[in-house]
């Protein structure tokens, strides 16, 4: 059973492709984050979960963007600022193992990871913020404080479940050391971590602020978190934009190929419109104009809320 998005994991640069070109290996880091492909295929695998049953056996996370694909994307980052530092930001082209980085490739690459890590962390902070008319910068301080320390550190996916791998590893102790020995209690352990996603996301995110943003959580304001939400909006209406540029490639002359195959351009458009439908009346081309509303929407209640926080402290 599938449990992820088929995004390509090429030597720690998430979300890439290569392409062949003269006998020459290139590397196209981070691209397919804004590839309509990816966003369907995210979409796919939740709506092709037939399970009716209430009591789920297997815990399956479809998160395209949580901790485990995020720190990629921190590593990915990483890796790309350091080849630019290596060989200079003015070389043509970057090796990178057995592949070849263009500048431009790499420059898009840095940029596509940032987006999606700025879209994760204001999705945490607007989730643990929300519904709650705060007073202070002492009580968003408090409410920003995580419930646990579980949830720091690297995360795994075992067979779509997506966990702490503190939480995995001190289960294998207790397998081995005969504390958990029978299926059920496993099981038990694994439902407990799924149920306590979001909890352990929180504290992985928290943790993430100071080394993104520079913001010291034990100091943070409203008027940091108003930064971090526009940094948000930015970064989820960009990527949809991006999105829809993708999407229009679908309805582009070119891919009409087969489509009116006797017929003049007019008649060509004519049949595809028929089969595929017009552009703008996509069903998911209008999803994707609609959660840009939405989203936008969110993003100006928080910093809403966090204005008022700001004039309080005047």
């Amino acid at each position: 059973f599938p449990t992820h998005v088929n995004h390509s994991d090429t030597s720690n640069l998430p979300f890439s492709y290569l392409i062949e070109q003269n006998n020459t290996t290139y590397l196209v880091p981070g691209v397919n984050l804004r590839s309509v492909g990816t966003i369907r295929d995210a979409q796919k695998w939740p709506k092709r979960d037939g399970r009716t049953d209430s009591n789920k056996l297997d815990f399956i996370n479809y998160n395209l963007l949580s901790p485990y694909t995020v720190q990629k994307m921190f590593k990915g980052r990483e890796t790309l600022q350091n080849l630019r530092h290596a060989s200079g930001e003015l070389s043509d082209i970057y090796s990178f193992h057995s592949a070849k980085i263009r500048n431009s490739a790499l420059v898009k690459g840095i940029k596509f990871y940032e987006i999606a890590i700025h879209k994760f962390l204001g999705n945490s902070v607007i989730k643990r913020l929300e519904g709650i008319e705060f007073k202070s910068n002492e009580e968003i301080r408090a409410r920003l404080k995580p419930d646990t320390t579980v949830g720091s550190g690297e995360w795994v996916d075992i067979s779509g479940l997506i966990a702490p791998k503190s939480e995995i590893d001190a289960l294998i102790n207790d397998i081995e050391c005969g504390k958990v020995d029978r299926l059920k209690y496993i099981n038990a352990e694994f439902e407990k971590m799924h149920q306590n996603y979001y909890t352990y996301e929180w504290t992985w995110a928290y943790e993430k602020l100071e080394e993104y943003y520079g913001i010291k959580p034990d100091n943070i304001t409203a008027t940091d978190i108003i930064r971090i939400v526009e940094k948000w909006k930015e970064a989820v209406v960009g990527l949809d934009r991006m999105v829809y540029d993708d999407a229009k490639k679908e309805f582009s002359l070119a891919s009409m190929t087969g489509f009116g195959a006797d017929g003049s351009r007019a008649e060509k458009e004519m049949d595809f419109e028929q089969v595929r439908g017009d552009f703008e009346s996509n069903p998911f081309v209008t999803a994707v104009l609609k959660h840009i509303e939405d989203k936008t929407a969110l993003g100006d209640e928080l910093i809403g809320r966090m204005q008022r926080v700001s004039s309080f402290s005047l």
